[in-house]
């Protein structure tokens, strides 16, 4: 499949065969009951990932450019890092040796203790949200740079044009693909709903603030993409999203600050309840929301300044069109009005 992607030149059908490499990942991880890692795959590789790359080639074009060189030398650098991983990787122990030291000493010590220590029977939620979520956090945020990144290199201007459309644009827009956009108002609530039952079930189960987030973006963008951008924008407002995503990683932060200030480690849940476990639970349920918030609003932001940068570039060429026709009409009435004076003065003259 990689080979397939990196031959094709119709960036169409690499952005779909992006998505079934995905899918084919996500089945691997499955294989190898890595389930949250599976279920992360599935939403950010299969899924908004793809909806991004559809977005990008609206600006781009379909075909990918002919190639002019060979990059040589590039290769044979592949070729050489390449060899010299493999050959790092001969004194490594077999794959699933119990004489492995991640065996001996790191997992055992989550899997014996994390339940009495956390109460989660998701072992990875708590090493993700409480033995190890001083990373996650900047997973966080970094992830909030990235947004912020792509506002400042794609922000557009708020356009002075309202928000409503002609009453022939809506009609034309609702004919069009009536049955996938009916089959995806429907479907859009029990995608939202299912991304709550992630977010708030990922101490039982797969899931979690990343997983949640992306389907909680996914729903939004699907809904951006039947319906317009500038629909979505009336129902989702761009500053309260970008607002959210701040909230986000500053509660996140804030939980951190509370166990601080509590005179235990940042970011040690035991102090915010009585009973530790029951603190435990309460952390990682609020930094999880965190989680969630950010990596949902920062998913619609990059979604909606890649569709406005579209739509901006299609706005300004209409408008210099326009502009264009008037001009060219202005100059021939111009020269009609300057043909019918000079044929007025040649018939005067022959009088």
């Amino acid at each position: 499949m990689a080979i397939a992607i990196v031959r094709t030149k119709d960036l169409l059908a690499v952005v779909m065969l992006t998505g079934i490499y995905g899918l084919l990942s996500a089945s691997f991880f499955v294989v190898l009951d890595a389930v949250d890692v599976a279920f992360t795959e599935a939403a950010v590789g299969a899924g908004i990932s793809g909806l991004l790359m559809l977005a990008a080639i609206t600006m781009t074009g379909r075909t990918e450019a002919p190639k002019r060189h060979k990059p040589l030398l590039a290769l044979l650098v592949v070729f050489v890092t390449g060899g010299m991983l493999i050959y790092g990787t001969l004194d490594m122990p077999y794959f699933g040796s119990f004489e492995a030291p991640v065996h001996q000493h790191v997992a055992p010590r989550y899997i014996n203790d994390s339940m009495q220590e956390v109460g989660v029977p998701n072992i990875v939620t708590s090493v993700l949200a409480s033995y190890r979520a001083f990373d996650t956090l900047g997973e966080v945020a970094v992830i909030f740079t990235a947004g912020i990144g792509v506002l400042s290199l794609l922000s557009l201007p708020q356009r002075r044009r309202s928000y409503r459309l002609d009453e022939s644009k809506k009609e034309l827009m609702h004919e069009q693909h009536m049955v996938v956009r009916i089959v995806s108002k429907t479907l859009i609530p029990f995608i939202l709903l299912f991304a709550l039952y992630v977010q708030f079930h990922g101490d039982f189960g797969p899931g979690g603030g990343f997983q949640a987030g992306v389907i909680f973006a996914a729903a939004i963008i699907l809904y951006a993409m039947l319906f317009g951008l500038d629909t979505a924008k009336r129902v989702f407002n761009q500053t309260l999203i970008q607002l959210i995503a701040a909230i986000g990683l500053l509660l996140y932060a804030s939980v951190g600050v509370v166990s601080l200030f509590s005179g235990v480690n940042y970011l040690d849940y035991n102090v915010l309840a009585d009973d530790p476990v029951a603190g435990q639970h309460l952390g990682i349920l609020l930094i999880e929301l965190g989680v969630g918030c950010t990596v949902a609003a920062v998913m619609i932001i990059i979604f909606f300044n890649f569709v406005g940068r579209r739509e901006a570039q299609q706005d300004a060429n209409e408008q210099n069109s326009t502009e264009l026709n008037n001009s060219h009409e202005l100059k021939s009435t111009e020269l009609k009005s300057t043909e019918l004076n000079n044929t007025k003065q040649n018939n005067r003259e022959g009088e």
